[in-house]
């Protein structure tokens, strides 16, 4: 018996009537049943293989929308595999369906289901492809699962820095800017794809996993430890992490009852204590200038030098190579806002993220008695080619290349984008747009255009003009700006 649900009305009413009883024609049935269960004569589409970023194309997936992760996993760095796991993936149907994608990078998928009826898949590249036993609708929501092991191993990125699964001294550590977390999980891996995460983590007893979110249990069983973790607020899958090892974990609250998540692996704790101390006051800080905080949670992880040789500002708990300084502590906490709740809906907006957290640095400095923002400003523009001798080879909102996403146009000129709209608008205009920028796009994504727009709206009439200036000259334009006139 053929069944495929929904998808079968391409027989004729009359030719069933009057030759259903030719053995002949009972073939052509049947071939027909079973070319529109395959897809080929279904109404659907296949879901495209990536989301057409400017960058990395082939990230993300067209035709859905995903909602939730719910991951189950097993890691022992003595095992082979080092990792099984299964992840349950839901996810809203954005067009009608015969196939669709996941990212996934390495690993062996063992079995592949949706809605719990075993599907088709085929691997290409970092490519999962998924045909369903029957069509799937636009507007449906449907689960797929998919069971999975090997090794998972390090993605290098485009500058050349290492991403996805990071062995270190006595476990690993996943981190996923900005493509790597297809080395750990299948999933749509682009910022503009956002739900949110459970997190399954089993490891031998002597360890500690560390994740997202908010901690929902532990337990012990013969030699394994499992630990859930629940992120409930959106977050893009670059900034997952699981950070497995041993840990000295601190547990507190701030002082408006935030809970704070702190792990630290035993040989950097001493040297971290000063500066984590801080974080309540920093949380403060950023929560003055910024708006209320967008997480549940708020931590840190701690690995050692060397682990990753870079702080990343994973969701509700930065992840930092050492002991990080206070400069670092404050871009990374200011990321909560610019860059995990407000997301760039690609990676040319990636100086949205960076812009903003470089230049909380400076206004933390500014505030704590150091040099103003504006001088900062100043000495950046004078003399910043000391230190950064690309700071003017192009412009923050158009990188030329996935390399350079991360470079310092990205980061500094970025920072100088933003002290001149403060310069601009002024103090209280300034903070007006800040504030309302993270209110508008809270847990959403956003790109340049949407950023410029909002200025515009926000900003004093009689500064639309200068702002302009800013697009074209700073935000922009080729070179080193002429810094304007004083008015």
């Amino acid at each position: 018996m053929v069944s495929c649900p929904r998808r079968i009305a391409v027989v004729p009413r009359y030719v069933r009537s009057v030759l259903v009883r030719s053995v002949l024609v009972r073939s052509v049935l049947v071939l027909l049943l079973l070319t529109a269960c395959s897809g080929g004569g279904g109404r659907g589409a296949d879901g495209a293989a990536g989301v057409g970023d400017p960058y990395f194309p082939k990230s993300g997936n067209g035709g859905y929308d995903v909602t939730h992760y719910d991951l189950t996993l097993a890691y022992d760095p003595k095992g082979r595999p080092a990792l099984t796991g299964s992840a349950v993936i839901t996810a809203r149907a954005a067009q009608d369906l015969d196939s669709f994608h996941l990212d996934l990078k390495g690993l062996s998928v063992e079995e592949v289901t949706v809605e719990g009826t075993r599907a088709g898949w085929s691997r290409k590249g970092q490519e999962l492809s998924v045909r369903p036993a029957r069509a799937l609708d636009k507007g449906e929501t449907f689960r797929v699962t998919v069971a999975y092991s090997g090794t998972p191993q390090p993605v290098t990125d485009p500058d050349g820095s290492q991403e996805g699964w990071l062995r270190t001294a006595d476990g690993a550590l996943a981190l996923g800017e900005p493509v790597g977390s297809m080395a750990w999980f299948p999933g749509s891996h682009h910022p503009s794809d956002k739900a949110s995460y459970d997190i399954a983590v089993t490891v031998p007893k002597d360890l500690t996993a560390v994740s997202n979110g908010e901690p929902t249990g532990e337990r012990t069983v013969g030699g394994r430890r499992t630990s859930t973790w629940h992120t409930a607020e959106p977050m893009a899958s670059y900034l997952a992490t699981l950070a497995i090892g041993r840990y000295t974990v601190t547990r507190s609250t701030t002082k408006d009852g935030l809970p704070v998540y702190v792990a630290v692996d035993p040989t950097q704790t001493s040297a971290s204590r000063k500066v984590l101390s801080r974080l309540p006051e920093v949380m403060d800080w950023a929560q003055y200038n910024f708006g209320p905080y967008p997480f549940s949670s708020v931590g840190a992880i701690v690995d050692r030098p060397g682990d990753s040789g870079y702080a990343l500002e994973t969701q509700n708990r930065p992840v930092f190579p050492g002991p990080p300084d206070t400069a670092t502590l404050v871009h990374e906490i200011a990321h909560q806002w610019f860059g995990d709740s407000v997301t760039p809906r690609t990676w040319r907006d990636m100086w949205l993220n960076e812009s903003f957290a470089t230049y909380a640095e400076w206004l933390w400095e500014e505030d704590e008695g150091g040099a103003t923002a504006e001088e900062t400003f100043t000495d950046l523009y004078e003399h910043g080619e000391d230190d950064y001798p690309d700071l003017w080879d192009f412009p923050p909102g158009e990188p030329p290349t996935a390399a350079d996403i991360s470079s310092d146009p990205v980061y500094q000129r970025g920072a100088m984008v933003v002290h001149r709209i403060r310069r601009t608008v002024g103090d209280d205009a300034f903070y007006d747009i800040v504030q309302g920028w993270t209110a508008a796009h809270r847990h959403g994504t956003a790109d340049t255009d949407d950023f410029t727009a909002y200025v515009e709206r926000q900003a004093p009439d009689e500064n639309l003009d200068e702002i302009d200036e800013i697009w074209d000259d700073w935000l922009y334009g080729e070179g080193r700006p002429e810094l304007p006139r004083e008015r």
